[in-house]
């Protein structure tokens, strides 16, 4: 698995996304003495890997709780403060979904798609497929989010609407760093 990856975006923002980087800007520590994924350690071989879907809330800016990966899934608890949004973009080499939990989103596609959904419901997005959403819940929004590989490329191949490369921690992303709300949880 390829850890480092940078170029110059359009805005002139140097964009690197290196796995770690992504973890310190989401506040994810490293597992010592463990092979880590994306997020989170990475299972180990034939040995089951339990998990807890209790995650801190935010005030401000959006969160990653890992849950669990392997080489080919993940699974994630993803949280975004009310009005927390992302950019029209694709993930290339990665099928995933998001099941809300708690709050609610509007889910935009490329073409004026247009849906809101709320807790117990979900989206399926393949491969290629632009997407991008807001929170408009006035309470956080909890996302429960699993991809997998679904060809054989750079997992961090995640694209804008104009092809050009949009890491999910720039400032063309709306990238805003969590903001805990004190003694706040979800589950």
């Amino acid at each position: 698995m390829s850890t480092t990856s940078s170029n110059n975006g359009t805005s002139g923002e140097v964009i690197s996304d290196d796995y770690r980087g992504m973890r310190q800007r989401y506040g994810v520590d490293e597992v010592p003495g463990r092979q880590m994924g994306k997020f989170s350690p990475l299972c180990e071989d034939k040995k089951p890997q339990f998990f807890s879907m209790r995650t801190q809330l935010v005030t401000d800016g959006r969160s990653i709780n890992p849950l669990a990966e392997t080489e080919n899934l993940w699974a994630w608890i993803k949280v975004y403060a009310s009005g927390g949004e992302n950019t029209l973009h694709a993930h290339n080499n990665e099928d995933h979904m998001f099941v809300i939990l708690q709050g609610k989103a509007v889910f935009h596609g490329p073409n004026e798609e247009k849906k809101e959904i709320g807790s117990n419901e979900g989206i399926m997005l393949p491969a290629g497929t632009l997407y991008n959403f807001t929170c408009t819940s006035e309470e956080p929004l909890v996302l429960l989010r699993v991809g997998s590989r679904a060809h054989s490329g750079d997992l961090r191949d995640r694209v804008g609407n104009d092809g050009l490369p949009l890491p999910g921690g720039s400032k063309k992303n709306k990238f805003k760093p969590p903001v805990y709300a004190d003694g706040q949880f979800f589950a």
